[in-house]
């Protein structure tokens, strides 16, 4: 698999080289890295170093509106050391036919603990260090016997996961408008 690298400033970087702004999409398939230094901020330059990418989803629109409205810096909560994201396999379906469910999720962490994201506001979450989590696996419900591995994740899923935790963002307001 193709390896890349995700630099703090939204650059994608390959074999050393960054990549032309007209090219990300033959690297969505590629393993993605990330700097010790990117954030959640690097996230939104890859998309506007990239404007091709924002075309891969709908919500982008709302979300950059969002990024932009936000401080230039000083963006984290201090409830939270960073952002972790991670991806789930769940077999589920026990009794009665069994499928298997892949998804990722992008959660704030403050030691072993994780929160959901949706309940800061993004404004508080730009500047936080982003990180790549691990391969949870669980069988038929059973979360207390949780495996954890290795994983690698793509470009896309970078992109793909986080856009849509990040939908959720507004939801309540939203909610509240309509009541």
């Amino acid at each position: 698999m193709n390896e890349i690298t995700l630099t703090s400033q939204g650059v994608i970087v390959s074999e050393g080289r960054p990549i032309e702004a007209r090219r990300p999409l033959m690297f969505l398939s590629a393993q993605v890295k990330l700097a010790s230094d990117c954030t959640l901020r690097s996230y939104f330059k890859l998309i506007e170093n990239y404007p091709l990418l924002s075309e891969l989803n709908p919500f982008f629109a709302a979300s950059l509106e969002q990024y932009r409205k936000s401080p230039a810096g000083g963006c984290q909560d201090p409830s939270l050391e960073d952002l972790l994201l991670t991806k789930t396999i769940e077999m589920v379906g026990f009794p009665g036919k069994p499928r298997l469910e892949i998804y990722h999720s992008l959660y704030g962490r403050q030691g072993a603990d994780l929160y959901e994201i949706k309940d800061f506001p993004l404004e508080n979450l730009l500047d936080m260090p982003l990180r790549l989590g691990k391969l949870k696996h669980v069988v038929f419900g059973d979360k207390v016997d949780l495996f954890e591995f290795d994983t690698v994740f793509t470009l896309f899923e970078l992109i793909d996961a986080i856009l849509w935790e990040l939908s959720f963002h507004g939801t309540l307001l939203a909610c509240e408008i309509r009541r």
